[in-house]
């Protein structure tokens, strides 16, 4: 981490950091994250403008402007529906051969998938809904840039960031060991990495990362499967 040999640093050195990733950033969303990781644990303020890093070290993905565009107008076009907006990208993080294909992914509840496919369709995106192993073959795996639109599991381990719902480390985890049509190209030898470089990297609620998987009816298999692939210090 980049201020992980600092005992302390201030609000300009974490303002300094993030516009090194997004020059335009305003002071507004700077003071919002630093609030939201004061209360996930990653910062633990010691005094007036002074920081440390807290003991838990929390996974929190960067959002691109698309997925704040996307979210932006389910937001305003279905005012109360909830979603969860992802992108597979997140996942080069934790692999060994870096993927060059990606997907955005939107997760809305059940009732809710069909309109927003409809809605997504008719302002010109490239979208599929729950697709198919053979349409993800077809379709999807030769190109970039999709939307893939899936039902939201209820109770799913989400998490805010600057004002979009987007998944939790532990939901993300679950969610590649279950779908194997979606996540096919993070399955075998890959998975045991991310999964090896996630634990190592991250605090992951164990507690949270099973109840989700049992919400998919995959809690003993992903139980057995973390037994038996993490390594020993995990």
């Amino acid at each position: 981490m980049f201020f992980k040999n600092r005992k302390s640093f201030e609000t300009t050195d974490i303002a300094n950091f993030f516009k090194g990733f997004e020059p335009n950033i305003s002071q507004t969303t700077i003071n919002w994250r630093v609030f939201t990781l004061i209360k996930q644990g990653v910062l633990k303020r010691i005094g007036k403008g002074i920081f440390t890093l807290g003991a838990m070290n929390y996974f929190i993905p960067e959002i691109s402007s698309k997925e704040k565009i996307l979210s932006k107008k389910i937001k305003k076009h279905f005012p109360y529906l909830e979603s969860c907006i992802w992108n597979s990208s997140i996942l080069n993080e934790f692999t060994l051969h870096q993927a060059n294909q990606f997907y955005l992914l939107i997760e809305v509840e059940k009732e809710a998938t069909q309109a927003i496919f409809l809605y997504l369709k008719e302002n010109k995106y490239s979208v599929f809904l729950e697709p198919s192993k053979d349409v993800f073959e077809k379709y999807i795996t030769e190109n970039n840039n999709l939307i893939i639109v899936k039902t939201l599991i209820t109770e799913a381990p989400t998490q805010n960031i600057d004002g979009i719902n987007t998944s939790s480390l532990e939901k993300i985890l679950v969610d590649v060991f279950c779908d194997e049509i979606i996540f096919s190209a993070y399955q075998g030898n890959e998975m045991r990495t991310i999964y090896n470089e996630a634990f190592s990297k991250y605090s992951i609620n164990k507690s949270k990362l099973l109840r989700y998987a049992n919400r998919r009816g995959k809690k003993e298999e992903l139980k057995t499967y973390i037994n038996s692939n993490l390594r020993q210090q995990n």
